[in-house]
């Protein structure tokens, strides 16, 4: 199930010595004048913060807008010509500021908070869009997007298609029984696993595919001990490529930890590209699917 809608670094400080100080003075002119917007006045040059934003603009057919995307905005390709401002979590305000844009579209969770305040108090309208790792969430950020830009009749058709895409990807493990738990591991750090807790991407990426997250009792991403990775008893281990230290097969199951568990026994280990697995935009239903493939194989009905 394949699936692309019909409807077609910069790193710094948070100022730099003079071109930083410079753009914040001549930006600060209409302290948070523009907070709260909803519809840019000017959608002629929109930066684009966060992968799936910058993937539901284009699944839009409203690419046009865009005169820059951050480090994760990888999807699609063309995306990648665009110039890019830095990591999402790691913006500076000159470097966002640096293209003349006429509207921020960020997803919630971008930074750091000191930059994204001084954004949001410059003369250039910032909109934040929510995220929320469910079906619903998808829709929202949709809808947003679309009303951002102007275009909110597109957006409810792209919201449609992917309701439709989305409740068909999770009914196809609906009838199994038997439901795998899966320790989503981020990194291991000097031996020790970083998982993923409730209220993650990761989280509600194994909940859509029909899986248990195998970790419980906190939220995020949290460095557990040797004991509650073998309390856990994990199915299978799910991990991202494309995105952060590369961890070899040998370094996971050749922890003590893990090699206790059914899952480091069995070696059964998934990986899937970060971006596409955890974007929660146009593309998760296929990524649901092609998880859910890799969990149960045959049991999951088309």
């Amino acid at each position: 199930m394949r699936f692309f809608p019909r409807l077609s670094t910069v790193r710094g400080s948070i100022f730099g010595p003079v071109i930083g100080l410079s753009i914040a003075v001549i930006a600060l002119q209409s302290a948070s004048a523009m907070e709260g917007t909803a519809v840019f006045a000017d959608p002629s040059k929109i930066v684009a913060v966060g992968g799936s934003i910058t993937e539901i603009v284009y699944a839009l057919g409203e690419e046009k807008h865009l005169v820059a995307r951050d480090s994760t905005s990888r999807y699609p390709k063309p995306a990648l010509e665009l110039p890019d401002v830095g990591y999402m979590r790691a913006l500076s305000p000159e470097g966002v500021l640096s293209v003349n844009p006429t509207g921020i579209l960020a997803l919630h969770g971008s930074g750091p908070k000191q930059a994204v305040d001084v954004l949001k108090k410059t003369s250039v309208p910032f909109i934040e869009v929510p995220e929320h790792y469910s079906h619903e969430g998808i829709l929202e950020k949709v809808r947003i997007v679309g009303k951002a830009l102007g275009v909110d009749a597109k957006a409810e058709v792209l919201a449609g298609e992917l309701d439709a895409k989305l409740t068909a990807a999770e009914k196809q493990t609906a009838s199994i029984k038997e439901r795998k738990r899966i320790l989503f591991v981020l990194s291991i750090q000097g031996g020790k696993i970083l998982a993923a807790g409730s209220e993650t991407a990761a989280d509600g990426m194994v909940k859509l595919a029909g899986g248990v997250n195998a970790v419980e009792g906190f939220s995020g991403y949290k460095q557990m001990s040797d004991e509650a990775i073998i309390t856990a008893r994990p199915d299978v281990v799910l991990m991202m490529s494309n995105a952060g230290p590369p961890v070899s097969d040998d370094e996971l199951f050749g922890n003590p930890s893990i090699a206790s568990t059914p899952a480091g026994t069995a070696r059964k280990l998934i990986r899937i590209d970060g971006a596409y697995l955890l974007g929660f935009g146009p593309r998760t239903a296929d990524a649901i699917h092609d998880l859910a493939v890799s969990l149960y194989g045959g049991q999951v009905t088309d």
